[in-house]
């Protein structure tokens, strides 16, 4: 019987650090337990230790994106990952996703090498995010751009999203809806409720019994962190005795340091990324967590911050569109509450809420840990494993008639 094939590509993968490689991981782990034959292709060094013999792991040798010319970088990366692939011995599906952007590009070359099942695992939608997150092309680069991502995403059997609002875009570039599947993305599966009582990192950090609200996660260019600053001013006159934290890193650091530095707001700590092992107690040692993301990236990014903190077993407010699937999740269980993305007065109001209400907060918390039980790693990689092998099953036709059609 044959053993079904598939190549994830992606351009970071654990031990490197990363949301879309640690989701990967976790879903290459599943299709190797159903008995797929798994490769992962990454940048990075060879040599990187890796402890998952029940899958391979291929690398470009090249990490990239870490210059001050990040798009020559990702460019790199791009390039490198085409030619470690085009080296491959055939996969049944390739699974592209979007680190670098415009990686779905290369899926329907590879296929004109393989006759490959194709699906394009969004996980951000490029190249509509680069205004939102400053970059800028002429616009005839621009128009360019936008014309090749749309053409490649119609090659695709299947574009899995992660949100409905994902979803809607995808399909407003020509994508019939039939080829279009929601698969949420889930919280890591080491997160885990942490009793707040007996939680080893609030005793570290001296919180003994103060409400604390933390942002935990990337400080991306798309998560606008000026209303946290705005509320923590507000709570350091009015309710100081609630502590406030900012946990990670990423290319908005410098900005949130600068900010810090300023404020010199003595209710505020900013902690560095925490390792796998110890997410669930940095993560349990907050009452309250908190998300922003930038209202014009509305279904084009989905913030995973909201999924941890669900995970944890805390609420979660959200800084951003009320339209995304952030917020409809939020919304939808009712752990949570969402505002503006420059609503500094509301976040304070909201936060100073739960720190008073103590019925109300554990109510919330309570409806937090439902919501997340609701979804998890395991189903979400049954949704796609139905989907990998629909794209195993269905028919090769020619990649030039996808191009110029969109449809088999």
């Amino acid at each position: 019987m044959h053993q079904p094939s598939i190549l994830f590509i992606n351009r970071v993968f654990p031990p490197d650090r990363g949301a879309t490689g640690r989701c990967l991981a976790d879903l290459a782990g599943r299709f190797a337990a159903a008995g797929w034959s798994v490769t992962v292709l990454a940048c990075g060094k060879a040599e990187i230790p890796d402890d998952r013999p029940q899958y391979r792991v291929v690398r470009t040798g090249y990490s990239g994106g870490i210059s001050a010319s990040r798009s020559i970088d990702y460019l790199k990366s791009l390039v490198r990952l085409l030619a470690a692939a085009w080296k491959l011995p055939r996969h049944d599906v390739v699974v592209t996703m979007t680190d670098p952007p415009l990686l779905a590009v290369i899926g329907p070359l590879i296929r004109l090498r393989w006759s490959c099942g194709l699906i394009h695992w969004s996980q951000d939608v490029y190249p509509d995010l680069f205004p939102v997150i400053g970059v800028r092309f002429p616009w005839a680069l621009g128009f360019a751009l936008d014309q090749i991502s749309a053409a490649s995403l119609r090659c695709y059997d299947t574009v899995v999203v992660i949100g409905a609002c994902m979803a809607r875009r995808i399909m407003g570039k020509g994508v019939a809806p039939d080829r279009v599947a929601v698969v949420p993305n889930w919280a890591d599966p080491v997160i885990r409720p942490v009793p707040r009582a007996t939680n080893p990192m609030r005793r570290e950090l001296g919180l003994g019994d103060r409400f604390t609200v933390a942002y935990s996660g990337n400080f991306g260019l798309a998560h606008p962190i000026g209303a946290v600053i705005d509320a923590v001013a507000i709570l350091a006159r009015e309710a100081p005795e609630i502590a406030v934290l900012l946990i990670g890193e990423g290319r908005g650091l410098s900005r949130v340091r600068q900010r810090i530095e300023e404020s010199a707001l003595p209710n505020l700590r900013l902690l560095p990324w925490q390792p796998a092992h110890r997410l669930a107690e940095s993560l349990g040692a907050a009452d309250l967590h908190l998300a922003s993301m930038d209202e014009r990236a509305e279904g084009m990014m989905v913030p995973s911050k909201v999924a941890g903190a669900l995970a944890a077993g805390r609420p979660c407010i959200l800084l951003g569109s009320a339209g995304g699937a952030a917020a409809r999740q939020i919304a939808d269980s009712g752990c949570g509450s969402i505002l503006s993305s420059g609503d500094g007065k509301g976040l304070a109001r909201v936060i100073m809420m739960h720190a008073a209400d103590t019925r109300m907060h554990a109510e919330v918390c309570a409806c937090a840990s439902v919501a997340a039980s609701a979804w998890s790693a395991d189903l979400a990689a049954a949704a796609f494993l139905a989907k990998a092998h629909d794209a195993v099953r269905r028919p090769a036709s020619s990649v030039w008639g996808k191009l110029a059609a969109g449809n088999d």
